[in-house]
Protein backbone atom coordinates (compact mmCIF):
# COMPACT_ATOMS: atom_id res chain seq x y z
CA UNK A 1 0.00 0.00 0.00
CA UNK A 2 1.29 3.52 -0.77
CA UNK A 3 1.54 6.20 1.70
CA UNK A 4 1.74 10.02 1.26
CA UNK A 5 5.54 11.55 2.02
CA UNK A 6 5.66 14.20 4.01
CA UNK A 7 6.53 17.63 1.64
CA UNK A 8 9.63 19.09 3.22
CA UNK A 9 8.25 22.89 2.84
CA UNK A 10 6.46 23.86 5.93
CA UNK A 11 5.20 27.29 6.66
CA UNK A 12 7.90 28.27 9.12
CA UNK A 13 10.28 27.08 6.75
CA UNK A 14 11.71 24.84 9.59
CA UNK A 15 12.54 22.08 6.91
CA UNK A 16 13.61 24.29 3.76
CA UNK A 17 17.19 24.39 2.29
CA UNK A 18 18.73 22.16 5.93
CA UNK A 19 21.22 19.96 4.97
CA UNK A 20 23.12 17.35 7.16
CA UNK A 21 25.02 19.99 9.37
CA UNK A 22 22.05 22.84 9.46
CA UNK A 23 20.00 22.42 12.81
CA UNK A 24 16.32 21.88 12.29
CA UNK A 25 14.09 24.18 13.87
CA UNK A 26 11.71 21.64 16.22
CA UNK A 27 9.02 24.05 17.50
CA UNK A 28 6.93 26.46 14.89
CA UNK A 29 7.34 30.52 14.86
CA UNK A 30 3.92 31.32 16.19
CA UNK A 31 4.72 34.79 16.55
CA UNK A 32 6.10 37.15 13.64
CA UNK A 33 8.99 39.22 13.32
CA UNK A 34 7.29 42.73 14.66
CA UNK A 35 6.57 40.96 17.83
CA UNK A 36 9.85 39.42 18.33
CA UNK A 37 11.54 42.52 17.46
CA UNK A 38 9.26 44.31 19.76
CA UNK A 39 10.15 41.68 22.77
CA UNK A 40 14.42 42.17 21.81
CA UNK A 41 13.59 45.81 22.96
CA UNK A 42 10.62 45.63 25.48
CA UNK A 43 12.11 43.36 27.96
CA UNK A 44 15.36 44.88 28.22
CA UNK A 45 13.32 47.73 29.51
CA UNK A 46 10.81 46.51 32.00
CA UNK A 47 13.44 44.21 33.15
CA UNK A 48 14.90 47.68 33.90
CA UNK A 49 12.29 49.63 35.35
CA UNK A 50 11.41 46.90 37.64
CA UNK A 51 15.46 46.64 38.71
CA UNK A 52 15.97 50.68 39.07
CA UNK A 53 12.59 50.59 41.50
CA UNK A 54 13.92 47.50 43.22
CA UNK A 55 16.72 49.40 43.79
CA UNK A 56 15.20 52.32 45.02
CA UNK A 57 12.87 50.58 47.29
CA UNK A 58 15.69 48.40 48.93
CA UNK A 59 17.93 51.90 49.31
CA UNK A 60 15.39 53.82 51.25
CA UNK A 61 14.93 50.83 53.95
CA UNK A 62 11.19 51.56 54.61
CA UNK A 63 11.59 55.53 54.91
CA UNK A 64 9.90 57.96 52.79
CA UNK A 65 10.95 58.31 48.95
CA UNK A 66 12.93 61.65 48.56
CA UNK A 67 14.75 63.08 45.36
CA UNK A 68 18.03 61.18 46.10
CA UNK A 69 15.93 57.96 46.60
CA UNK A 70 14.54 58.68 42.67
CA UNK A 71 17.73 59.84 41.18
CA UNK A 72 19.82 56.31 42.72
CA UNK A 73 16.86 54.56 41.05
CA UNK A 74 16.85 56.48 37.49
CA UNK A 75 20.88 55.98 36.91
CA UNK A 76 19.92 52.19 37.68
CA UNK A 77 17.23 51.87 35.16
CA UNK A 78 20.11 54.12 33.22
CA UNK A 79 23.26 51.38 33.87
CA UNK A 80 21.17 48.68 34.20
CA UNK A 81 19.49 48.41 30.11
CA UNK A 82 23.28 50.02 29.10
CA UNK A 83 24.82 46.79 30.43
CA UNK A 84 22.32 44.52 28.99
CA UNK A 85 22.39 45.80 25.69
CA UNK A 86 25.86 45.79 25.95
CA UNK A 87 26.14 42.21 27.01
CA UNK A 88 23.97 41.40 24.56
CA UNK A 89 26.12 42.62 21.64
CA UNK A 90 29.37 41.14 22.82
CA UNK A 91 27.50 37.71 24.06
CA UNK A 92 27.02 36.91 20.73
CA UNK A 93 30.33 37.18 19.21
CA UNK A 94 32.19 34.77 22.34
CA UNK A 95 32.37 31.22 21.96
CA UNK A 96 30.09 29.06 24.02
CA UNK A 97 31.90 29.11 27.26
CA UNK A 98 32.00 33.39 27.29
CA UNK A 99 28.86 33.73 26.78
CA UNK A 100 27.97 32.18 29.37
CA UNK A 101 30.31 33.46 31.57
CA UNK A 102 29.76 37.05 30.46
CA UNK A 103 26.09 36.46 31.41
CA UNK A 104 26.76 35.21 34.81
CA UNK A 105 28.82 37.85 35.53
CA UNK A 106 26.43 40.72 34.53
CA UNK A 107 23.62 38.54 36.38
CA UNK A 108 26.11 38.25 39.64
CA UNK A 109 26.96 42.02 39.53
CA UNK A 110 23.01 42.75 39.48
CA UNK A 111 22.56 40.79 42.43
CA UNK A 112 25.86 42.17 44.51
CA UNK A 113 24.35 45.81 43.79
CA UNK A 114 21.02 45.37 44.54
CA UNK A 115 22.25 43.07 47.80
CA UNK A 116 25.08 46.08 48.79
CA UNK A 117 22.15 48.57 49.25
CA UNK A 118 20.42 46.42 52.36
CA UNK A 119 23.46 47.50 54.32
CA UNK A 120 24.28 43.33 54.75
CA UNK A 121 28.18 42.77 55.60
CA UNK A 122 30.54 42.52 52.07
CA UNK A 123 31.14 39.16 52.51
CA UNK A 124 27.34 37.71 52.66
CA UNK A 125 27.10 40.38 49.54
CA UNK A 126 29.76 38.67 47.32
CA UNK A 127 29.09 35.49 48.47
CA UNK A 128 25.78 35.75 46.80
CA UNK A 129 26.88 37.35 43.93
CA UNK A 130 29.35 35.01 42.95
CA UNK A 131 27.21 31.77 44.02
CA UNK A 132 24.48 33.64 41.27
CA UNK A 133 26.88 33.90 38.90
CA UNK A 134 28.25 30.55 39.05
CA UNK A 135 24.45 28.93 39.10
CA UNK A 136 24.04 31.06 35.51
CA UNK A 137 26.71 30.47 34.30
CA UNK A 138 26.82 26.54 34.75
CA UNK A 139 22.68 27.08 33.75
CA UNK A 140 23.62 28.46 30.40
CA UNK A 141 26.75 26.69 29.02
CA UNK A 142 24.07 23.48 29.99
CA UNK A 143 21.68 24.77 28.30
CA UNK A 144 24.32 25.79 25.09
CA UNK A 145 25.84 22.97 24.91
CA UNK A 146 22.79 20.58 24.73
CA UNK A 147 20.82 22.86 22.51
CA UNK A 148 22.98 25.04 19.97
CA UNK A 149 25.42 23.28 16.99
CA UNK A 150 23.24 20.41 17.95
CA UNK A 151 23.25 17.63 15.40
CA UNK A 152 20.07 17.26 13.67
CA UNK A 153 16.80 14.73 14.37
CA UNK A 154 16.78 12.18 12.23
CA UNK A 155 13.09 12.15 11.14
CA UNK A 156 10.76 9.40 9.86
CA UNK A 157 10.91 10.94 6.45
CA UNK A 158 14.69 11.31 6.27
CA UNK A 159 14.78 7.39 6.75
CA UNK A 160 13.19 6.39 3.42
CA UNK A 161 14.59 3.61 1.67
Amino acid sequence: MAQAVPTPATPTGARTGAGPGTPRRTTPDVFGKRTHLLTKWAMPVVTALVYGYWVASVRRHGGPITGWNLLIGFMSVLAFAVLYFVVRAVARRLPREGHAALWGAFAGSALGFLYSGSGVAMFTCILASLLLAGAVTAALVYHYYTRRDAPPQETRADRTT
